[in-house]
């Protein structure tokens, strides 16, 4: 029976012990709930018995693949998912996002880039359920029904592209986009293979969004992966 204090529960669905030691230390401490799994079978119950805010999903668990887990998961909850895995090659973390996760950790990983983004996934949940039309990363502020831009509160002129591409790591602000899921967002399934025309039009965007397009600060790339629009932390 874990102990009712306030604060985001979560899920942890891992069979590590020395992981589940480390969480189960740690999270109290930073004012999160726990709950613990240590097989999938066990943690699609907990997530449909305890509702968690936040489920922290291992890959290599004894009695299923984790991308079953997070598809099974998608079926009925949007919940945010964030994968714990010791994979890490470009084509696992691709199959974890394209699953319905919303970000991965590469283990081993640190307390604080943990914290760092469980409050990114959790922030974007509360964006979503306010249905709320704009989102602000660093000076740059887009109004999604607008169809407007700003970067420190003076206007900004994108192209129609330009734009679709920003709209959708916006309303996505915190996650993981991969190439796939932005190349059929913005230019539709023909270009699927066009991952160049991603690498041109993230460079305009920097470019008039960034104070130093080389070093980005919120238009983020993931390698081989994707990118993603940082809001904060």
């Amino acid at each position: 029976m874990i102990e009712r204090t306030p604060g985001p529960l979560v899920l942890l669905i891992e069979d590590e012990p020395q992981i589940r030691r480390f969480l189960r230390a740690s999270l109290p401490t930073h004012g999160y709930r726990l709950v613990e799994a240590e097989s999938g079978q066990e943690g699609l119950s907990a997530a449909a018995v305890e509702r968690p805010d936040l489920v922290l999903l291992d890959l290599g668990l004894p009695d299923t693949e984790g991308l079953e887990v997070i598809r099974k998961l998608r079926e009925w909850t949007h919940v945010p998912i964030l994968v714990l895995t010791a994979r890490g090659q470009e084509r696992d973390k691709i199959a974890v996002l394209d699953a319905g996760a919303d970000d991965y950790l590469t283990k081993p990983f640190g307390v604080g880039e943990l914290m760092a983004r469980m409050r990114v996934a959790l922030r974007r949940t509360s964006r979503s359920d306010g249905a709320r039309p704009t989102v602000t990363a660093g000076p740059v502020t887009v109004d999604l029904a607008a169809h407007r831009v700003w970067l420190d509160g003076k206007e900004i002129k994108l192209s129609v592209l330009e734009f679709k591409l920003l709209a959708e790591l916006a309303r996505h602000a915190g996650k993981v986009l991969t190439h796939g899921h932005l190349l059929m967002a913005v230019w539709g399934p023909d270009y699927l293979d066009q991952t160049h025309y991603l690498r041109v039009y993230m460079g305009h965007l920097r470019h008039k969004l960034e104070a130093e397009p080389a070093q980005p600060r919120f238009l983020l790339t993931e390698p081989g992966v994707g990118y993603r629009l940082e809001c904060g932390d």
